[in-house]
């Protein structure tokens, strides 16, 4: 490809995707169809969830929820652009013939009732930051945040909560390779922002559940926390959208809460 600037370079992982489905888009191709190592997207890892079943349609949002939440089939480039230019795209095996793989489509192809809950993804590059203790006044948010995204860091989950007498704390999570030096920031940043306390966990992971069944279904964020508070996993942060509900856990519960949560939705059964 070629940058804004004129310069050649490539588009990183994924690159042969998302170039795929560009060229589906110019020659408007009735589907593109995208050859992995694997024979479609699964309702979650199979390594994780032996009974994990290949889906044989999921639509675009669902894919893009889970691609953004550390689903590695496809590249989240890929089904961006496929959206935008509304390229159906069907995930195939590159090694075993045959079989129809997974089809990714839009919402209004689906005639069929969606599943309240179609995959559970995880995402182990996470880490937690913990800022205690500041007061609670206009722009501390912004102090805090805005000192981060400077340092080109991207923040995912975000909590605030009131302390006591006049202060607030600050949790957010950040890649777990930006750990270490996002800490030391803030860690530098102290005083000046009026902090009692900067801390920090990296041994959490995300686990999240998507579905847009979740809709029309009430709920089912309960069922969630339910069926994780049975095996006494504690959940630490918490995040939902139209159509998916993420927390943060310890990383030692990630493979019992997806297994755990798969079951709970019936992720089994066909």
């Amino acid at each position: 490809g070629i940058s804004s600037a004129g310069d050649i370079s490539t588009l990183g992982r994924g690159g042969s995707d998302t170039s795929a489905v560009a060229l589906a888009a110019a020659l408007k191709a009735d589907e593109c169809q995208i050859y992995t190592d694997v024979d479609g997207v699964y309702t979650t890892d199979p390594r994780v969830v032996p009974e994990a079943r290949r889906m044989d349609t999921i639509t675009f949002e669902e894919m893009l929820e889970l691609a953004s939440l550390g689903s590695k089939v496809l590249q989240i480039r890929s089904v961006e652009f496929a959206g935008k230019y509304q390229v159906r795209l069907r995930v195939l095996s590159s090694l075993k013939d045959g079989g129809n793989g997974t089809l990714i489509t839009f919402e209004e192809d689906e005639n069929m009732e969606k599943a309240v809950v179609s995959g559970i993804a995880f995402d182990k590059n996470q880490a937690r930051i913990n800022v205690r203790g500041v007061p609670d006044k206009p722009g501390i948010a912004y102090q805090i945040l805005g000192a981060v995204a400077d340092a080109n860091v991207d923040v995912d989950m975000i909590i605030q909560n009131m302390g006591n007498e006049g202060t607030t704390d600050f949790s957010f999570t950040v890649p777990r390779g930006d750990y270490k030096p996002t800490l030391e920031l803030l860690g530098s940043l102290k005083d000046s922002i009026g902090a009692a306390e900067v801390s920090g966990d990296d041994a959490v992971c995300k686990v999240s559940i998507v579905g847009l069944g979740m809709r029309s279904h009430v709920g089912i964020a309960a069922r969630m926390f339910h069926a994780l508070a049975s095996e006494n996993i504690n959940i630490q942060m918490i995040s939902t959208s139209e159509i998916k509900v993420s927390v943060l856990i310890d990383e030692k519960y990630l493979e019992l809460a997806t297994r755990v949560l798969h079951k709970e939705f019936g992720l089994d059964k066909a």
